[in-house]
């Protein structure tokens, strides 16, 4: 008998009807993984939708009920097997016929689907998926508001960097699988380390698809692939409780799993075999761990904060500091949205570049924001490979979701969220569990007593009880926003972050917009329209007027361009100069975050990737993989060490002070040897030396200020000047800021 199952594609067909009484009229090809609209959209020819304002002919597929059907093909089954559907996950709700029986109804897009077919399906038979219209309040307005009693991704109804467009239709693999009926159906790994953390406990449950006899070989296999033990385990139907078997161990000095730029990340296998009563092979699974402890602490000095007039008093803020194998680390990261509007087309290959950028650029903390989706396995397989901490949201974001204990949106947020733990837990890189982005706002009104959240945070604790959960982001202490280079009452992202020193315990979303690039933008928005850009048109399509309620502006910021450098005389120059707002903004950011440590521990800017191309966004790189300037600035500032300069202000005029404080900024494992510190002001013509500073050297992940640096700027000062800060014999650490002569 074959231990692997087998598995054998399904040719899918797709079409549209009025109702759930109704059949298609007409049915097209379908690609499985995938959506409705893209098959739609192939079958008709029409224009890539990402392009110009096409999305919008999308609008009508919200109102349809989509019916995919294909005709079974069984293949030969032994004695022993059955034959399965298999599918991974159906976006949203929808039913499963076969010819005229109804075999499930479900909602919830990650709750995956098995069925049993043996006995029940023929070669030649009907099976058929029917998907109803996406989840919406029709009573409220045409934007995320819609989605507030669903589980479905908050995203698609809008938001200020996604159009308005709906997916639908089986968003994962769906196929027929034959394998042993008695096989294994889930294995789950826990980790848990004694205090000084040279032994690790294994914990290992796996379930099987019904009670038998037999026996498991539980081995161990080292990062380099050699066995470190195999154990067998026999049973019979009485030991089975749940058809669940529980196997421990301890493993004496592992190699620990480190976060990117802290060591390395080490991955063992281990491998489960079931063994039937005969001696033969029935089953195999495999999975890779890493042996790792995450803790949420406070920063150092938080439980004295509110130790005043020596009465009892309650912690300021939550810990949010992140503690790995007993190390403080800083989180310098991103937030992670959906990186393409239809999640049926994200693989491996959409992930894999986004993540090595990631982690080039020195991350070590994504935050997976809770209106988007629920990432693929391969998104949480490359993390456990580069170290990327995952930060997972569950998909609630910025509205008042339902209240009412009982409700049939809390059975769904209670099966989904179910799902959605055991897809995630025992990866090495899941460092914490959130309830969602924004419910404790004005705007979502949600409370730590919210029904929604306290089956959150159960289910976290029952089924995942060691990884840390927050019931939202923002708390008390972290924060998010600004996001633009310079807010409506003149302050500039130089002044907006420091005033937050000693503040802020975490800079969980900030933003600072950028145009993409020009060649970019003219593969999306007509010649026609490129240049000046014009609200109205497909440049406010695609975000960079009018897309954050807060600042008619957004994201393009025409009139903060204007306030620094006047009109552009073309898109080149327009593109440029707001990609150098971007840059530097970020940069300051990133690096003021980090001399706010220990009080502040995380850098994670909104956001990261898009999941179409925007004309303007806060993101770091383009839709698929693109890197902006902006990119390459933070990567710059997020370097494990690196000299750095804390500057008052963007935009200075001639005969003005020019200050600068001088810093070396250690996020590293490592000690900084006493050295020599120089800084200098590039005019252009000729440079100026500012400052020297024979610096004392530090601790691991311990900065060290040194002097302010003054200078008076010359009358003849250019338009664009440079700071440059360096430590001799370490070119690996030097900075490099620009900065521009003001106008008027």
């Amino acid at each position: 008998m074959n231990p692997h199952p087998r598995r054998f594609p399904l040719k899918w067909a797709v079409g549209n009807h009025a109702s759930l009484d109704s059949m298609p009229l007409q049915t097209i090809p379908a690609a499985v993984p995938g959506a409705v609209q893209l098959d739609w959209a192939r079958a008709k020819n029409w224009p890539e939708h990402w392009k110009e304002d096409h999305f919008l002919k999308y609008g009508w597929m919200e109102d349809f009920f989509w019916t995919y059907s294909t005709r079974l093909e069984i293949p030969p089954v032994d004695p022993g097997e059955n034959v399965y559907f298999v599918c991974g996950g159906v976006d949203y709700r929808f039913q499963i016929w076969l010819n005229d029986r109804m075999l499930l109804e479900q909602e919830g897009m990650f709750t995956p689907v098995r069925i049993n077919l043996s006995h029940q399906a023929r070669t030649g038979d009907e099976l058929r998926i029917v998907v109803w219209p996406p989840p919406k309040q029709h009573l409220k307005a045409q934007d995320r508001h819609q989605a507030d009693r669903t589980c479905k991704p908050a995203v698609s109804y809008g938001w200020d960097w996604h159009p308005r467009l709906i997916p639908s239709g089986i968003w994962k693999e769906a196929f027929l699988e034959i394998r042993p009926e008695f096989h294994i159906r889930h294995v789950d790994v826990r980790s848990t380390f004694d205090s000084d953390m040279v032994e690790a406990r294994l914990e290992v449950q796996t379930e099987l698809s019904i009670p038998g006899r037999g026996q498991l070989r539980i081995t161990l296999l080292d990062p380099e692939g050699a066995s470190l033990f195999t154990n067998s385990m026999g049973f019979n139907e009485s030991a089975l409780g749940d058809n669940m078997l529980h196997w421990s161990k301890s493993v004496a000095f592992p190699r620990l799993w480190w976060p990117n730029g802290h060591g390395d990340q080490p991955l063992y296998t281990l491998r489960v075999r079931l063994i039937g009563q005969a001696g033969e092979e029935m089953d195999v699974f495999e999975r890779r761990i890493g042996l790792r402890r995450i803790r949420l602490v406070m920063h150092e000095g938080a439980w004295e904060l509110p130790a005043t007039g020596g009465t009892p008093a309650s912690r300021r803020n939550p810990p949010i500091t992140l503690e790995v194998n007993g190390r403080k680390i800083f989180a310098k990261g991103t937030n992670w949205v959906p990186p393409d509007i239809f999640p049926g087309t994200i693989t491996h290959d959409t992930y894999q570049p986004l993540l090595r950028m990631a982690k080039n650029a020195h991350f070590n903390l994504l935050r997976c924001w809770g209106g988007g989706i629920v990432n693929k396995p391969e998104f949480y397989d490359l993390c456990d490979e580069l170290g990327l901490l995952v930060w997972s949201e569950f998909p609630l974001s910025c509205m008042a979701y339902e209240s009412e204990p009982g409700s049939e949106y809390l059975r769904v947020l209670d099966q989904e969220s179910r799902s959605i733990i055991k897809q995630i837990r025992g990866h090495a890189c899941h460092a914490l569990w959130c309830g969602g982005n924004e419910l404790f706002n004005s705007w979502s009104r949600m409370t730590d007593q919210s029904p929604a959240l306290r089956l959150l945070n159960r289910n976290c604790y029952d089924l995942d009880p060691e990884t840390p959960f927050l019931p939202t982001s923002p708390l008390m202490g972290m924060g998010h926003g600004d996001y633009r280079f310079r807010n409506p009452e003149g302050e500039e992202v130089f002044q907006i972050y420091v005033r937050e020193a000693g503040k802020k315990t975490a800079y969980t979303e900030f933003g600072c917009p950028g145009l993409s690039p020009a060649e970019y933008l003219a593969s999306f928005i007509p010649e026609q329209e490129l240049f000046p850009p014009a609200p109205k048109t497909n440049w406010e399509w695609h975000h960079a007027y009018r897309a954050w309620e807060a600042d008619p502006e957004s994201w393009g910021m025409f009139g903060t361009l204007g306030h620094y450098f006047g009109k552009s005389a073309n898109l080149e120059e327009l593109v440029e100069r707001s990609q150098l707002l971007q840059s530097q903004g970020y940069k300051c950011i990133y690096e003021e975050a980090r001399r706010q440590k220990p009080v502040a521990s995380m850098a994670l800017n909104w956001c990261y990737n898009e999941p179409w191309p925007s004309a303007a966004n806060n993101n770091l790189v383009n839709w698929p993989d693109k890197p902006k300037p902006a990119y390459f600035a933070v990567a710059a500032s997020c370097r494990p060490v690196i000299a750095s300069a804390r500057v008052p202000k963007f935009s200075w005029k001639p005969g003005e002070r020019f200050s600068a404080e001088l810093w070396i900024l250690n996020d590293s494992p490592d000690l900084v040897s006493p050295g020599r510190y120089e800084a200098e002001l590039d005019f252009g013509t000729r440079v100026n030396s500012l400052a020297n500073w024979d610096h004392p050297g530090t601790l691991p992940d311990v900065n060290i200020s040194g002097p302010r640096a003054e200078v008076t700027l010359p009358d003849d000062l250019p338009e664009r000047f440079k700071l440059r800060v360096r430590v001799v014999d370490q070119p690996g650490w030097d900075s490099e800021y620009t900065f521009i002569r003001a106008r008027g």
